[in-house]
């Protein structure tokens, strides 16, 4: 909740210049759209006086001398009136509504962009719920600033210009008169936004914390109903829900006087109006018509006052989302490329650890004093205790984090010299914890590469066995996958992940408990098919199961961030080590069996 907490916490202004000014920088490509849409604005809102106008000429010169004719005229002119400001209003909010997702559009496309270039550690500190809802919610949010808010603005502020102009042409001390409750309004206004302010930030608050409860309880589902704690939740969940509930009818509140109070002023206007342009009639120094006029530029001129203040609010919200959207994209957890990269032209796959010191968060080192090399088409494996520091080696190789100290050379260049997109080109991995996306099994296995054939697609699939299950399925390939592989069991798809890999057709094969999921008998497919794909290429094989990696070249054995022995299996096992007390803990049942 903390973070959350201080996440909002930012809610505080209700207009920040510099955030409107960048904000702005994504309107400036559509510039031409927001001049025209401020033109449209300008015609509009004069259109809407000039009926009260008429109304008044109606009465005054046509009503009054029983002027038919002339009265058919002005109905005319404000039947026109109305069919021209519909007819310009349509142009008016589509152009407004055109520049608000074209804005949108280039804004989310640049975070999702930013996002995809991120570092690791950030999304190792970060939680997935509150980047998804800066690209979607806070992004959104901003739709009504761009679309109505900007341009919109406008239209209120030209509506009461034009509105004052009329009635100060008209009459000057009856203008007075009306605008005698402003001093009031003005002063309401200000307390209303105040209160606004406040409990909007207790709005935001207790919906950052409802969010992130509904999206760890949901992922957790399992978990909460394998222990039975439903109810248990559901109490959490609702004293969460209440506090939200709570805050928001506070809101309310305050809209609930706010705009009686506006409609209150307004009838207190009008009843001016009647109380001294009534009396300016009756000694014949007021005609009619205009008392009329002005009634009707009274009710006119408080409704874009009670619009602007909805402005204010969507200006709130728009400074609100800006600040957290700007925070994320201002954000440079970057794995750094080099300003001229090395070339890697034929990679060999020579892979060595020169003293490798690496930490995820200050000094607290997890690899420390690492040295080791692997030749090209060496298969090395790595074991350990969990936490030794294993498949850091690979977040490191891979450059998803960078090291502290030495250096991991390939094919003798530091791969920190390395354009990390020619790096890992070469490298593919499968990890113990497979992620497929939404869509079929083919794009899974190609990632929708045009440089991946079919026949590649199924070459790598009948390599790793996955084409067995594969095209027992209806559609075969084209298979549906629901979101993280829901449909498919947790083997099938490790031979996905697998078949995935090999498609890219790797010089450096990295697998990372990839077989700990996959029963015995599929285990037996894989492993024939790793020792066929293993040839010609550099393979790094991190296991928990020693009888997966008994063939390797070379095996590392980790404890505690350090490397303790090193040989094959035989070797090791004749030294009598910590690999040896991992082999007798796996193997000691069955030995006794035998």
């Amino acid at each position: 909740m903390n973070d959350y907490k201080q996440d909002e916490e930012i809610l505080g202004k209700a207009y920040d210049a510099k955030l409107m000014k960048r904000l702005l920088g994504y309107v400036k490509p559509y510039k031409k759209y927001v001049i025209f849409a401020i033109l449209l604005n300008i015609f509009v809102a004069g259109l809407g006086p000039v009926r009260p106008y008429l109304t008044k000429v109606a009465i005054d010169d046509y009503i009054a001398h029983s002027n038919y004719n002339g009265l058919i005229l002005i109905a005319a002119l404000l039947f026109g009136s109305l069919m021209l400001q519909a007819f310009v209003q349509y142009f008016l909010t589509y152009y407004t509504q055109y520049l608000g997702q074209k804005t949108l559009y280039d804004l989310r496309t640049q975070l999702f962009e930013h996002v995809q270039k991120l570092a690791l550690k950030y999304f190792d500190r970060t939680p997935i719920g509150r980047i998804v809802t800066r690209t979607t919610n806070d992004v959104e949010s901003l739709g009504e600033l761009f679309s109505s808010g900007i341009v919109m603005v406008f239209s209120d502020i030209f509506i009461i210009v034009w509105i004052l102009a009329f009635m100060f042409f008209m009459d000057i001390p009856l203008s007075l008169v009306t605008l005698s409750v402003l001093p009031v309004l003005i002063y309401g206004t200000f307390l209303f936004r105040k209160k606004v302010r406040e409990s909007y930030r207790d709005v935001r608050l207790h919906l950052a914390r409802l969010n992130s409860y509904m999206q760890e309880h949901i992922m957790g589902m399992s978990v909460i109903q394998i222990f039975r704690k439903e109810n248990d939740e559901l109490k959490k969940f609702s004293s969460i829900n209440a506090d939200h509930r709570d805050s928001n009818i506070k809101s309310i509140f305050y809209y609930a006087i706010f705009y009686p109070g506006v409609e209150l002023l307004s009838s207190i206007a009008i009843g001016l109006i009647v109380w001294y342009g009534g009396g300016e009639v009756v000694q014949g120094v007021l005609t009619i018509g205009v008392l009329f006029a002005f009634i009707q530029f009274t009710e006119m001129f408080f409704r874009p006052i009670r619009d602007l203040s909805e402005k204010y609010n969507i200006m709130q919200t728009a400074m609100a989302s800006s600040e957290r959207i700007f925070k994320l994209l201002d954000n440079q957890t970057f794995i750094k490329n080099p300003d001229e990269p090395a070339e890697l032209k034929s990679v060999q796959g020579r892979i060595e650890f020169k003293n490798v010191w690496f930490a995820y968060e200050g000094e607290n080192f997890v690899l420390k004093d690492v040295s080791f090399s692997i030749n090209p088409g060496e298969s090395v494996a790595i074991v350990g205790h969990t936490g030794a520091g294993k498949s850091t080696l690979i977040n490191i190789l891979t450059r998803f984090y960078d090291i502290q100290k030495g250096s991991i050379l390939l094919d003798g260049i530091d791969i920190r010299k390395l354009d990390k997109r020619d790096l890992r080109q070469y490298i593919s991995i499968v990890l113990q914890d497979v992620y497929l996306f939404s869509g079929d099994i083919k794009s899974n296995i190609s990632m929708d590469n045009e440089n991946i054939s079919e026949e590649r697609v199924t070459d790598a699939a009948k390599t790793v066995g996955a084409s067995r299950f594969i095209e027992s399925l209806p559609k075969k390939y084209d298979e549906e996958v629901k979101e993280r592989g829901a449909t498919l069991s947790v083997g099938q798809k490790q031979l996905i992940s697998f078949a995935r890999a090999l498609a890219y057709d790797p010089r450096i094969l990295i697998l990372d408990e990839a077989t700990s999921s996959i029963d015995t008998e599929t285990e037996q497919l894989i492993q024939k098919a790793i020792q066929k794909l293993l040839v010609g290429r550099t393979a790094i094989v991190i296991a928990h199961r020693l009888s997966t990696i008994q063939n390797a070249n070379k095996i590392i054995v980790m404890h505690k961030g350090e490397i303790r022995e090193a040989g094959n299996h035989q070797q090791l096992l004749a030294k009598r080590g910590i690999y040896y007390k991992l082999y007798q803990l796996q193997y000691k049942d069955q030995e006794i069996a035998a």
